[in-house]
């Protein structure tokens, strides 16, 4: 697992859609709005899921491919607040493992690169925004996951050290990410990459689910007895 000693352990950080939530019917939903501007008909959420987690360029550009990719992204953000409440939800374990993580004495953040105001609106909407000390958008840095920026600003904000932090994902782009960041990272099978994929990426832990997180955090709890 790649943290021998949890007493190190200060501050976890989640990715957010497959991660912590699963948002990808809200997002095939506003892929299809911009879809429908151009005349194409919908692609089902199982087509959309595969591109989510690399930012709304790469979104768009493979889900719609239209020559204004920035257009696309304007129309996107404007329809996407009126469907991401009613279709996004917390995965198994996500409420368990955020409350275990804050219990447990460590700072908590999110790293995504869903635009920040949509991670923040749906964090507040799920009843899990006060468990939250940072917030990390694409906006914020320079370069998007996986360039390690956003990771980085993220342990910046929390006031910790690369060594003193676990990123929890769903993709390779996390590892990636967490790879650059000098990060320990552990990945759920829970979002647009298969199982095997995340396999032969090697993250430092393959987690059964946000459930098994949540058992080892309330183990190693950094709290004094």
């Amino acid at each position: 697992m790649r943290l021998s000693n949890p007493e190190t352990l200060r501050a976890v950080v989640f990715d957010f859609d497959g991660t912590l939530a699963d948002s990808y019917a809200a997002i095939a939903a506003s892929v299809n709005h911009v879809r429908a501007h151009h005349g194409l008909a919908p692609l089902p959420v199982a087509e959309v899921q595969r591109h989510v987690g690399r930012g709304p360029h790469y979104l768009l550009h493979h889900t719609v491919g239209g020559e204004d990719v920035e257009s696309d992204i304007r129309l996107y953000r404007a329809h996407h607040p009126t469907v991401m409440r009613p279709l996004t939800h917390l995965l198994p374990g996500a409420n368990q493992a955020l409350r275990a993580a804050r219990h447990s004495g460590r700072r908590v953040g999110v790293c995504s690169n869903k635009p920040r105001a949509f991670t923040v609106a749906l964090l507040a909407d799920l009843g899990v925004a006060p468990l939250i000390d940072a917030v990390v958008g694409p906006e914020d840095t320079p370069q998007p996951k996986p360039a390690p920026d956003m990771l980085l600003l993220t342990l910046r904000q929390l006031g910790v050290a690369p060594q003193e932090a676990l990123y929890v994902g769903d993709m390779v782009v996390d590892i990636e990410t967490a790879r650059a960041a000098g990060v320990t990272v552990w990945v759920v099978p829970t979002g647009s990459d298969a199982l095997a994929t995340l396999e032969q990426a090697r993250p430092d832990h393959l987690l059964r689910d946000l459930n098994e997180l949540a058992e080892w955090l309330q183990a190693h709890s950094s709290q004094s007895p």
